[in-house]
């Protein structure tokens, strides 16, 4: 995938610094770098001397490579506990998940490419999946905790950790599904998913 312009690596390679270092800097370069010489083959020494810094500075920035395909993925966590918090009291609870879930993964236009190319990572990659198992089980404790409190349950109990698994599961299912179908909304799968859901926990 490349940018419309000239994209931070070619500049590199021009032997020119980017603007400006910033995580997001990094991150379209790494994710420019992955696309030409696959992940497990691009290195942060690969990312850092493109980039025109030191590799103590990429450590600023990220604990590894790893975290640079994930992003600032507290960061979005803490948005998704703020929608699920916001949600009506009144609203279902599978309504209040479903309507959650759909607008954390909504994104802007021009930021979807970059978007495919990170799940696709996070979804295929081998290297990537322990990393994968630790956040998607933080994001489901999201919802575990969320079902929870509607239930007037512990999270350690049965059913608030059914939502949270059965929840999860939908999603990824949702993503797989993105990535294998070109032109397919995210949102609409998403929508579409969850609400198949409904259909068997909504009357919990």
């Amino acid at each position: 995938m490349q940018s419309p312009t000239s994209s931070v690596a070619d500049q590199a390679v021009r032997g020119g610094r980017p603007r400006a270092t910033s995580r997001a800097d990094l991150e379209r370069l790494g994710f420019e770098l992955f696309a030409r010489q696959g992940f497990d083959a691009t290195t942060v020494d690969d990312i850092a001397g493109a980039a025109g810094i030191g590799r103590r500075t990429f450590f600023r920035y990220f604990a590894s490579k790893n975290d640079l395909v994930w992003g600032d993925f507290e960061a979005q966590l803490d948005g998704f506990r703020e929608l699920l918090s916001a949600s009506d009291p009144d609203v279902p609870m599978m309504t209040a998940l479903r309507e959650a879930v759909v607008e954390f993964n909504r994104f802007d236009a021009t930021v979807v490419p970059w978007h495919r190319q990170r799940m696709h990572l996070i979804l295929t990659v081998p290297t990537l999946q322990a990393d994968a198992t630790l956040r998607y089980a933080s994001w489901r404790a999201i919802v575990t905790e969320f079902a929870a409190l509607r239930l007037g349950l512990s999270p350690s109990d049965m059913v608030p950790r059914l939502f949270g698994n059965t929840v999860l599961a939908a999603a990824v299912t949702a993503y797989e599904h993105w990535l294998a179908q070109d032109g397919a909304e995210l949102s609409d799968l998403l929508d579409l998913a969850i609400r198949r859901l409904d259909d068997g926990l909504g009357a919990v």
